[in-house]
């Protein structure tokens, strides 16, 4: 299996269970994982015999845990600005139909075929979008529609330079919405490689892996600070991964302001 059916079989179970459960799932085997390696190893070698690789252990976690947290948050805080900035091209590209709709009121040759137009590429984007970008893809549908917009401007023949400026300000709308549609259909299916997901996965068992190799006088206290440190790790990954894919699952960006562009033009 390639990398892009991996990819499209993670996308169809993201956007098919819910979050919550994924989330639960991912921690109780992350935290498994952690807390079950510390107890191998404990009942293997005897607590006693492992306390004395507490300092050198400990030292040498210190130093793998500040490299795998500051990787972390790198890549978690790319991926909520990438959030953001993929919510602000749909307001953005709804904002520019809704110009582009009134722009075309004041155009005397074909201005209704522009609004039909504009009003039929925010309603395929409401309609059909969302479904073809959960899975990491595009509308065709909704690039017809594109492409027919842009079809209808063209036909447009300025007779004055009135007319210049709202045909060239027309354009310059159209520019935007193509611009900001580019935007969100590069951002469907992920913004952080396959490579870093996987340096972030191997880097975390590692870094799980560390307290085993050194023991506490408690053992419960050493399990609740293995499990809480596992699961607070599994939860940060699962966050960069529910973000990293902005329009599948919950969190998903919302399609409201197309909803109120077609409002707006109606």
């Amino acid at each position: 299996m390639d990398d892009d059916a991996y990819a499209t079989a993670l996308l169809y179970l993201m956007r098919d269970t819910p979050l919550w459960l994924i989330g639960f799932i991912v921690t109780v085997i992350i935290v498994g994982y952690a807390v079950g390696l510390m107890l191998l190893t404990r009942f293997q070698f005897g607590a006693d015999r492992l306390k004395q690789n507490n300092e050198v252990a400990g030292f040498k976690y210190a130093v793998v845990g500040v490299l795998y947290a500051v990787l972390l948050a790198f890549v978690v805080i790319a991926v909520w600005e990438d959030y953001s900035e993929t919510e602000a091209s749909v307001r953005d590209e709804s904002k520019a139909a809704i110009d582009l709709y009134h722009v075309a009121l004041a155009l005397p040759e074909k201005g209704a075929e522009i609004q039909k137009a504009i009003q039929k590429y925010a309603q395929s984007v409401y309609d059909n979008s969302r479904d073809a970008m959960a899975l990491g893809g595009r509308s065709e549908r909704v690039a017809r529609d594109l492409a027919s917009l842009n079809a209808a401007i063209l036909e447009q023949e300025p007779r004055n330079a009135k007319e210049q400026v709202l045909f060239q300000h027309a354009l310059d709308l159209v520019t935007i919405i193509t611009d900001n549609r580019n935007e969100r259909l590069e951002s469907a299916d992920g913004s952080v490689p396959a490579v870093l997901w996987f340096v972030l996965i191997v880097g975390g068992m590692i870094t799980l892996g560390y307290p085993a190799f050194f023991a506490s006088s408690n053992i419960y206290a050493q399990i609740l600070m293995t499990g809480s440190l596992a699961a607070l790790l599994a939860l940060t990954l699962f966050l960069g991964l529910a973000f990293d894919f902005p329009f599948t699952g919950d969190p998903h960006i919302s399609r409201a302001p197309f909803a109120d562009a077609l409002l707006q033009m109606n």
